[in-house]
């Protein structure tokens, strides 16, 4: 397995736009991948990987992990690296795409699906599924040095696509800010159930974090401060990878990785401890930079994704708390 550089560690988000064999139905507005439509994607697929180049890479939208295998082995420098990922359950009431995980670096264990909220997080009685994550985070312990473990988190919030009841449409304007509404309750409520999970995992661990994915809201919104944990113990925070990125070029920062109706935002992210926050004293490394991979948005490629990618550059310290020398 390639590795630039063996003092970087590099993390990254995909959200790979309905990864799925040709011919299945997905949704009732789309139609299925021609086979043609399936090469073209998974070659873009591949090259984007490649083009990425990080250690560890966090999916979403995966209905189909057998699907990302086949992206894996188009690749040049990911066919040797550990995979990681859960298929939808076939017996549920509508098809979920699920996320993944791929990394270059060992994972000390298995990983794992974090499906469950945590005791005292639900959602308003009546909901589907009102304990559970729509699309289960995945958890992997990496091993990003002989001597420091990484927890890894892979989420997909839920998107704020109205959720209508049966017979609802979006011709009543009632109807419709109900629908959202539920949506936003949902997401907000994944969102608590993260944090605290996240919490509890730093407190059992003392091990850094990373969370990363598609979190369906700007790093500002509500709910992506309260994955963030604004207000609690400076321990259990998480920040957000791009405000404590050491390197920003404002002339070529573009850091957006989603477009809708002309809008340009961030709705990918990468949230990492106080272990990788340079300015905090318990830091053991820190963020370099933050890329985004976003110029497919604008050409509108049909084989692309819908999402740019985000990929973080952290660099360790050495023992002595000096920058480890990451060959700039």
């Amino acid at each position: 397995m390639q590795q630039l550089n063996q003092q970087e560690r590099r993390f990254a988000t995909f959200n790979v736009c309905n990864l799925a064999p040709p011919g299945v139905k997905l949704y009732d507005n789309l139609l299925p991948t021609t086979e043609q439509e399936y090469e073209a994607k998974l070659d873009w697929t591949a090259h984007q990987i490649d083009l990425l180049d990080a250690d560890v890479i966090g999916f979403q939208e995966i209905f189909s992990q057998a699907t990302l295998k086949e992206v894996l082995a188009r690749t040049r420098n990911y066919r040797e690296a550990f995979h990681a990922g859960f298929d939808p359950d076939p017996a549920a009431m509508r098809l979920t795409p699920s996320v993944a995980l791929v990394s270059r670096l060992p994972l000390v264990v298995p990983a794992q699906p974090m499906k469950d909220f945590p005791h005292g997080i639900e959602l308003p009685q009546g909901s589907r599924d009102a304990a559970r994550f729509t699309r289960a985070p995945l958890h992997a312990i990496v091993q990003v040095s002989p001597d420091v473990a990484v927890d890894v988190v892979v989420v997909h919030l839920k998107s704020r696509r109205p959720d209508y009841r049966t017979g609802d449409t979006g011709e009543d304007p009632a109807l419709y800010a109900l629908a959202c509404l539920r949506s936003l309750i949902r997401r907000g409520t994944e969102a608590a159930a993260l944090r605290v999970l996240v919490t509890e995992m730093g407190r059992a661990n003392r091990r850094p974090r990373v969370v990363l994915g598609d979190f369906n809201d700007v790093a500002d919104s509500v709910t992506t401060g309260i994955v963030l944990g604004a207000g609690a113990p400076m321990a259990d925070r998480l920040y957000d990878a791009n405000e404590v990125q050491r390197r920003v070029d404002h002339a070529h920062h573009m850091g957006f990785s989603c477009v809708h109706e002309g809008h340009y935002s961030t709705i990918d992210h990468i949230l990492v401890s106080e272990e990788f926050n340079a300015a905090l004293p318990d830091a053991i490394g820190e963020v370099v930079e933050v890329l985004y991979l976003n110029d497919h948005l604008d050409l509108a490629l049909p084989q692309a994704s819908d999402h740019g990618q985000v990929l973080a550059r952290i660099r360790l310290f050495d023992d002595s708390h000096g920058l480890r020398d990451a060959g700039m």
